[in-house]
């Protein structure tokens, strides 16, 4: 087994921008691992559920770890990560006592927040890969990030989970808002000026909503402190040495920029970024590589192959001695582990040691 120096197992972040092949390389990234003879663990964030037709783990692995025939001499298994499931394990955990935890749940505040604040899917996914990697059950762990338009958002959202919950906003929800009668505890000092603000902000917001906020806030409490310390863990563990980075992208010169921007705030806040993975090149192929009226699919796939033959030159020139690795483009997408094997195939050495 790869065990970082904490003790916990060795990981592989795969991030990128959308369509460049994440879930794909994580995959085959994975199975690599379990022909070398590490026990691996594969979980994605990914809504379209892809790893599991091309593991064929099936919807089992939205509940658990599912184990893949793979017949390597490592085992590999695959988890399809659920952000709520993961929210309410945390709140199990750090709440007092277990009718503290179940008014939590029950909480039509937190049902929404679950889900939809900005952040939480984020943080939920780097929260799940602490508590796979802290438990020490695998040698290697491969997480394919969530689909974001800005991956920094993974990155940055233990960061702002501390942030909010440090913030001078989160106090003055903890204070008492409502009192032992449900009525705001404001609006019934200022006397019939105060009913008057009760019945508007009733009709503009709704005080059933507010009551299920102030709730909220107030049984969310004693699990602040739990939470910031996780939080923190999970941000050490980003940045410790076991943990490196798979950038992910495409030989489109103009995703160079972009690709550059995120592989330089990686190393600026202190990440381990590994090679950078450039997927689906278009091999060079005969034919007039220009575009016109009259233009054949011969000259398509000549066209394509020296824009994409530019746009690796242009990566390796601005990369410098930074590793790289160069991935065909494939005949048809990875569905199952014989056509996955052939990625995997694929993949230089340079992407394990790298």
């Amino acid at each position: 087994m790869t065990m970082s120096p904490s003790g916990a197992a060795g990981l592989d972040i795969v991030v990128g921008a959308g369509g460049v092949g994440k879930t794909t390389i994580a995959a085959a990234l994975a199975l690599d691992w379990a022909h070398r003879g590490h026990d691996t663990l594969v979980m994605t964030f990914d809504p379209s559920l892809r790893l599991k037709d091309t593991l064929g783990v099936g919807d089992a692995a939205r509940d658990r770890e599912v184990a893949v025939g793979t017949g390597t001499t490592g085992r590999l298994a695959a988890s399809l990560l659920d952000a709520r499931a993961t929210f309410d394990r945390l709140v199990v955990r750090y709440a007092p006592d277990r009718d503290a935890a179940e008014r939590i749940l029950a909480n039509r505040y937190y049902a929404n927040l679950s889900g939809s604040l900005a952040g939480v899917l984020e943080y939920m996914a780097v929260e799940r890969l602490y508590e796979v990697a802290s438990e020490g059950r695998y040698g290697r762990v491969v997480l394919d990030t969530p689909p974001t338009r800005q991956a920094l958002d993974f990155l940055e959202a233990p960061q702002r989970i501390v942030g909010f919950l440090d913030s001078g906003a989160l106090r003055i929800a903890l204070k008492p808002w409502f009192d032992e009668h449900g009525r705001l505890v404001t609006a019934r000092r200022l006397g019939p000026f105060g009913r008057g603000l009760e019945a508007l902000l009733d009709r503009l917001v709704g005080l059933g909503v507010l009551r299920d906020m102030a709730e909220f806030f107030l049984a969310f409490g004693p699990l602040y402190d739990g939470f910031r310390e996780r939080a923190h863990r999970v941000e050490a563990l980003l940045r410790s040495a076991g943990t490196r980075f798979l950038l992910v992208t495409r030989p489109d010169e103009e995703r160079l920029p972009e690709t550059l921007f995120f592989a330089r705030r990686l190393q600026e806040a202190g990440y381990h970024v590994g090679p950078v993975i450039i997927n689906m090149c278009h091999p060079q192929a005969p034919g007039r590589p220009g575009l016109g009226r009259t233009t054949t699919a011969a000259d398509l796939l000549a066209w394509l192959g020296a824009r994409d033959e530019r746009g690796l030159r242009a990566f390796r020139q601005r990369l410098g001695s930074h590793p790289s690795v160069d991935l065909p483009l494939l005949s048809g997408e990875p569905n199952d582990l014989a056509t996955l094997d052939e990625l995997r195939r694929s993949l230089a050495p340079g992407l394990v040691s790298g």
